[in-house]
């Protein structure tokens, strides 16, 4: 039998899961004991005792001077912007992207300048927003919406050029106006794809937040990374990068879990 015919039980694909995650765990364990022990005062590679008080001294302990913890202070400023950004860019993305591939015209219009855009590096384009914007809340947000928003678009919008033909025909020959078209033979067919599209831009977005949040602002997970960086925190920041991570698969299973709920026959395949 070859081996591409075996297929894993869940417990053995749960096992097999696992293995990297514990390799990477033991790998920085065994690194961190080893330098510790040639060096107690090393900063690199904090021990899991200092990583632990980390923890708590960012997530439970308030701040003696303001109060606040700042885990969850930098959390919701965060996820605050985050937040308002995927919003922008999936409301963006969702009209546009259906008007493209559903309309000949627009696509010869709007196509080639979407596809040019989107290869715009958006990280060059944040020194342009704070001149023009300021040092505000509307320059990062923009600039999560502009690295987004057009990969969005084409993928919508290849989407619809992908459905089958045969049924715009019919609604059509069912006397259907392009309003009628778009809002029940498209658009159901686009929602599922639009938790996929928004899914696989989870990470750019993030990317894009944190460079924003590190070269100005006064609070988020991004600036509290950079601030202490200074002081070789490495405790904090390892936490720090270890619960954005957290974040960003936690909003993924959402996603996923969001899109099954709402299309149920979405389930087990790829949209």
């Amino acid at each position: 039998m070859r081996w591409i015919n075996y297929k894993p039980s869940r417990i053995t694909a749960l096992t097999l899961a696992l293995c990297p995650f514990i390799l990477v765990l033991l790998a920085y364990a065994i690194g961190s004991a080893a330098r510790l022990a040639d060096n107690p005062a090393d900063k690199l590679l904090p021990g899991i005792a200092a990583l632990g008080d980390a923890i708590n001294r960012m997530a439970f302990t308030p701040d003696v001077r303001t109060g606040e913890l700042f885990l969850w202070a930098d959390t919701l400023a965060s996820l605050g912007r985050l937040g308002a950004s995927l919003g922008i860019a999936t409301a963006i993305a969702l009209v546009v992207g259906m008007l493209v591939g559903m309309f000949p015209y627009l696509r010869a219009l709007l196509a080639p300048f979407i596809a040019v855009v989107s290869m715009v590096p958006p990280l060059a384009l944040l020194p342009v927003l704070f001149i023009v914007m300021g040092l505000g809340e509307v320059s990062k947000i923009t600039l999560i919406v502009i690295g987004i928003t057009p990969i969005m678009i084409r993928d919508l919008a290849f989407k619809v050029l992908d459905l089958p033909h045969e049924q715009l025909v019919k609604a059509q020959t069912l006397d259907a106006s392009s309003f009628q078209i778009a809002m029940r033979v498209v658009l159901p067919q686009t929602l599922p794809r639009l938790f996929t599209c928004l899914k696989l831009q989870l990470g750019p977005a993030w990317l894009f937040l944190i460079a924003a949040e590190a070269i100005s602002s006064d609070s988020g997970l991004g600036y509290r990374i950079f601030l202490v960086r200074r002081y070789l925190s490495m405790d904090v920041i390892f936490t720090y990068v270890a619960w954005i991570t957290l974040l960003a698969v936690i909003m993924n299973v959402a996603l996923d879990w969001l899109r099954v709920a709402i299309f149920p026959w979405t389930r087990g395949t790829a949209q």
